[in-house]
């Protein structure tokens, strides 16, 4: 029998459509998840105690199998996973649609100050002009990180007339994307600046007050990818001195912000408290289905889907 570490939330979804040689132990709790690791040889171990999900993956001394709905792994002991040559599949394709939807919706709304009208209304207050008058159409868009989310955020910018930019680890030209060695040059012409890569050692504050500089004054960010990619208080400086004219940041660092945090106050910024991969009702289908379609290639040895280089971190 193959033991199988599962959440409990998904067990409606999956539990019927189990090989008969996996043992599943559902959980419910951290506590649970811990205590059930330690002998298992496949784990989905998803929660948002992320505390609880690294103490349960430390101590999983038998686990050749790691499956997570989240894109981004830096909440995982990368270096232990790597030591005991585990497989890990993330959920690449999962949140695309939602993220991707939260990212156009949070650029619209600092685009047209959406933000102000929603205040004004909660006022009961009639607005006579518009608070936001920028256009997406016309205008310049680097995406930083085209992978599956990158790309569906450039598939839904390019019909409003976004002029998109697509830069990854490696310059695709026949696709029209360039390197990570070309994006730099280019931050003075574009309008936004469209984050959605991984959180590494390479990308952590990969934008800081040097790339910032680069930027128009009119240009803003949208960040939907960690919060520690960005510099955040060269981001703060940059709002405050208005050396740039706005971000929306689905993330941020840390998370949860704290009340008392410089960024809530930065002027022409707008937070959406990383809801955006969050904002579906599929989320848990999706997983299911993915979880079990890569069970059936783990048991006949196929080739699985969503592996992580744990080198690089995605």
């Amino acid at each position: 029998m193959i033991k199988a570490v599962l959440p409990a939330m998904a067990k409606p979804l999956i539990e019927a459509r189990l090989p008969a040689d996996i043992e599943p132990h559902w959980f419910t709790s951290g506590k649970e998840a811990i205590a059930a690791a330690g002998d298992a040889e496949i784990a989905w171990i998803d929660m948002y105690n992320k505390a609880a999900i690294r103490e349960a993956v430390d101590g999983a001394d038998q686990l050749q199998w790691l499956f997570t709905i989240y894109a981004g792994l830096d909440h995982l002991p990368m270096e232990r996973l790597a030591a005991l040559d585990v497989t890990v599949t993330n959920g690449t394709g999962i949140n695309t649609i939602p993220v991707a939807e939260y990212c156009l919706l949070g650029m619209l709304a600092l685009a047209k100050r959406y933000d102000e009208v929603v205040r004004a209304a909660d006022r009961h207050e009639w607005l006579e002009n518009p608070p936001g008058r920028r256009e997406l159409f016309a205008s310049k868009a680097m995406i930083l990180g085209y992978g599956a989310i990158g790309k569906a955020i450039g598939d839904r910018l390019k019909p409003f007339g976004v002029d998109v930019t697509a830069v990854a680890r490696t310059a695709r030209p026949d696709e029209g994307v360039i390197g990570q060695d070309d994006w730099r040059e280019r931050l003075g012409d574009v309008d936004w600046l469209v984050i959605a890569l991984p959180s590494t050692g390479d990308t952590e504050h990969i934008i800081g007050a040097g790339e910032i500089a680069k930027m128009k004054k009119t240009a803003m960010i949208a960040n939907i990818a960690r919060g520690d990619v960005i510099d955040q208080d060269a981001l703060i400086a940059a709002l405050n001195e208005e050396r740039i004219a706005g971000a929306y940041l689905d993330v941020t660092d840390p998370e949860p912000l704290p009340s008392d945090h410089a960024l809530w106050d930065a002027p022409n910024a707008l937070f959406s408290m990383h809801l955006s991969g969050k904002s579906t009702m599929v989320m848990f289908q999706r997983a299911a289905e993915l979880f079990l379609e890569n069970l059936e290639r783990y048991r006949s040895g196929g080739d699985m889907k969503n592996v992580v280089d744990l080198k690089l971190g995605y």
